[in-house]
């Protein structure tokens, strides 16, 4: 896809700027927060001025008409809803601007209207080439179709979670896949069970995968710490995520935004700035290899709970992959790891993600083992601040990890 957007880097985004908060202090502050690209912008003029002057991209909503899913009662009326009349029209009124990187085409759509997204998407693609459209789905705690197929009040608009996203990628040819994901809100069992689908769906498909997830906070009481917010990107990246969109930066949905109503920095801002501030200093080395698969180490006594129950997440006690063995956490506590290959050469490597405490209760060092398969591999590791040390012990290597810490373990 030919847009405007770096698809080679981690890009960063978040949701809504609202106009009290589009001076250009606003505009500098939000790039200073490694923000990339905002979902939800208007067509402001000055504001995309802005965002030119700062590197920062829009997807831009109200150049198409609006499209939500909701609670299912638009399932089945897109098409109704939405011309492709309509959408020439809006095209021909459309001014191009450098900082639109995408058009919004929706939100949470049912997969009864995934035939004619599919439709729709290749006819935006043609009448914005230099954009892309932005297409987001639900995540898999939204309610599943009790009812039959001549019935159209439901989300899903499929019987499982795992059909609605086969439909997805049956009918819509876009070469990503976005959905949000707000685990604060459900459980991290099927937070990790919603990244299997999709990630399993994504390199079937040849996808890339997009996420959007939650700086604020569902009630107004409590913040999202930084813990918290590394917990949410890192699982994420373990599974080989290339887009995190960060909900909401200013008034969206729900509480403690990363700015107040008066555009003023809550406290949120410094938490996301420099959980950003860590991604992009792993994400130049964990660009240049693609996720295989992932794996859950441990997940034993603290953490078991975290994801007992689900058929899909498989724990093991220890990870033996061509390239290193018997890779483990103390005392069984949980490791997320995502098995990488360089794009460019036969190299490898691991992301590897201290998955012990999401609810950021109890944050602790741990130690991660493990052996190599050959005495002369070449390893070397790379966490959020930099290079970190590989510790020996006979023939038994370690890296050091906080809670909800990940480091990236190179073997050539």
């Amino acid at each position: 896809m030919n847009t405007r957007m770096d698809r080679n880097k981690l890009n960063i985004g978040t949701y809504i700027l609202r106009p009290y908060a589009r001076t250009e202090q606003h505009v500098k502050d939000l790039a200073g927060c490694g923000i990339d690209f905002v979902v939800c912008a208007d067509y402001d003029l000055p504001m995309l001025d802005l965002f030119e002057k700062y590197g920062v991209g829009a997807v831009v909503t109200g150049i198409l008409p609006h499209w939500w899913g909701g609670d299912g009662e638009n399932a089945g009326n897109l098409r109704k809803a939405i011309s492709r009349d309509g959408i020439l029209e809006a095209a021909n009124k459309y001014k191009d601007h450098p900082a639109i990187w995408g058009i919004d085409i929706g939100d949470e759509p049912s997969a009864l209207d995934f035939p004619y997204y599919g439709e729709l998407f290749g006819l935006v693609k043609t009448l914005f080439p230099k954009q892309f459209p932005y297409l987001n789905l639900y995540p898999n705690y939204a309610s599943v179709s009790q009812n039959s197929e001549d019935e159209t009040t439901c989300q899903l608009g499929t019987k499982t979670y795992d059909e609605h996203i086969q439909k997805y990628c049956e009918n819509v040819p876009a070469d990503y896949l976005s959905y949000d994901f707000y685990v604060y809100c459900t459980t991290v069992r099927k937070m990790y069970e919603n990244l299997i689908t999709v990630a399993d769906a994504c390199r079937r498909s040849g996808r890339s995968i997009w996420i959007v997830l939650q700086v604020n906070s569902h009630v107004p009481q409590g913040c999202m710490s930084e813990n918290m917010l590394r917990f949410q990107a890192y699982s994420a990246m373990a599974f080989g995520i290339e887009a995190i969109t960060w909900a909401c930066y200013t008034a969206g949905w729900w509480y403690n935004q990363v700015l107040d109503e008066n555009g003023e920095k809550t406290a949120q801002y410094e938490k996301l700035r420099k959980i950003n501030n860590e991604i992009k200093t792993i994400a130049p080395l964990y660009t240049e290899y693609r996720v295989t698969d992932t794996h859950f180490v441990g997940f034993k006594g603290k953490n078991e709970s975290d994801v007992a129950g689900s058929e899909s997440i498989r724990t093991r006690d220890s990870l033996s992959t061509g390239f290193i063995r018997d890779l483990k956490a103390e005392d069984g506590l949980g490791v997320v790891v995502g098995e990488m290959v360089s794009k460019t050469d036969d190299s490898r490597a691991l992301f590897i993600f201290a998955a012990d405490d999401w609810k950021d209760e109890a944050p602790a060092d741990r130690t991660v083992t493990f052996k190599t398969v050959n005495a002369d591999q070449s390893l070397a590791c790379f966490g959020l601040a930099g290079r970190k040390e590989i510790y020996r012990q006979g023939d038994t290597l370690s890296i050091r990890l906080r809670s909800n810490e990940a480091a990236i373990v190179t073997v050539r």
